[in-house]
């Protein structure tokens, strides 16, 4: 299951991220949004969890807990797909 987790401070590492969610179970990949200019975090980040019922105690389990000073927002992440851009010739 992929875990969108939002509200975190700018000063967050994936490798916190790591810590934070690896006591409910395995944690297959972390992945921080950063801006693609000036590479600082923009305050989101996903987490992958491959078996569900250890995603769904992590999300109950975290949901509201603060980390590094905010208080962070879990939710299961909703499977978008990217738009398609048009080919100009």
């Amino acid at each position: 299951m992929n875990i969108y987790v939002a509200n975190l401070a700018f000063t967050v590492k994936e490798e916190d991220l790591q810590d934070l969610f690896s006591p409910f179970g395995e944690v297959a990949s972390v992945n921080i949004v950063l801006d693609r200019f000036t590479k600082q975090s923009k305050g989101f980040g996903f987490v992958e969890m491959p078996n569900n019922s250890e995603a769904d105690k992590a999300i109950k389990g975290l949901k509201g807990n603060e980390l590094q000073g905010k208080n962070i927002k879990i939710s299961q992440a909703e499977n978008r797909k990217r738009p398609q851009r048009r080919r100009r010739y």
